[in-house]
């Protein structure tokens, strides 16, 4: 059992780590650091420092799953659910202007171990799986144009969380959520 607390921890901190300073960022001895632990006790749960940021990554989009399950349960109408979308990325700006996981990792694309580059699209693909379905849902889009703009969707909310973490402003990310009701990518 404290095996699995110490990897747990390990995941924990290294996604806080990953969500502040990308794959590159990923450092087993600050992670070991933060957790109590020596560095080369990470290496009991992770061979690699891609294992590690591609068990991050899973269980990012994971997590991610589970919460876009969430809105979609507590909405009961697809179209307030995807009202709701914009949430998840506001709670990372909210928590020490971090940025989704997976938008870090994304620009850092062409470095990141093979293994990694998988779970990074994974975040995508559920993201664009889970609005495309709601867009249906809704009535607002039939299934051959959903996911083209499920895609604009998820591409214009992780813009706006890069935009306003560049400026330190969550203010601003609710401003341009905003205009993207009002323009009608998003409904209102």
């Amino acid at each position: 059992m404290a095996s699995s607390n110490s990897r747990e921890a390990v995941l924990a901190a290294a996604k806080r780590s990953a969500m502040a300073r990308g794959y590159n960022g990923l450092n087993f001895r600050d992670i070991a650091a933060e957790v109590g632990i020596k560095a080369p006790s990470i290496y009991h749960h992770f061979a690699t420092k891609a294992e590690l940021g591609a068990a991050v990554a899973r269980r990012y989009w994971e997590d991610t799953v589970t919460q876009l399950a969430a809105i979609s349960d507590e909405a009961h109408d697809p179209r307030i659910a995807l009202c709701r979308y914009p949430e998840i990325f506001r709670k990372s700006l909210a928590n020490d202007n971090r940025i989704c996981l997976s938008s870090f990792m994304a620009a850092e694309y062409d470095d990141l171990p093979d293994p990694v580059k998988i779970e990074v699209q994974n975040f995508a693909d559920v993201n664009v799986a889970w609005l495309s379905t709601l867009l249906v849902d809704a009535e607002i889009l039939g299934p051959d144009e959903s996911e083209s703009r499920a895609r604009a969707i998820y591409a214009a909310v992780a813009g706006a969380q890069l935009f306003a973490r560049g400026r330190a402003d969550i203010a601003l990310f609710d401003t341009m959520i905003d205009s993207y009701r009002a323009a009608g990518l998003l409904p209102a």
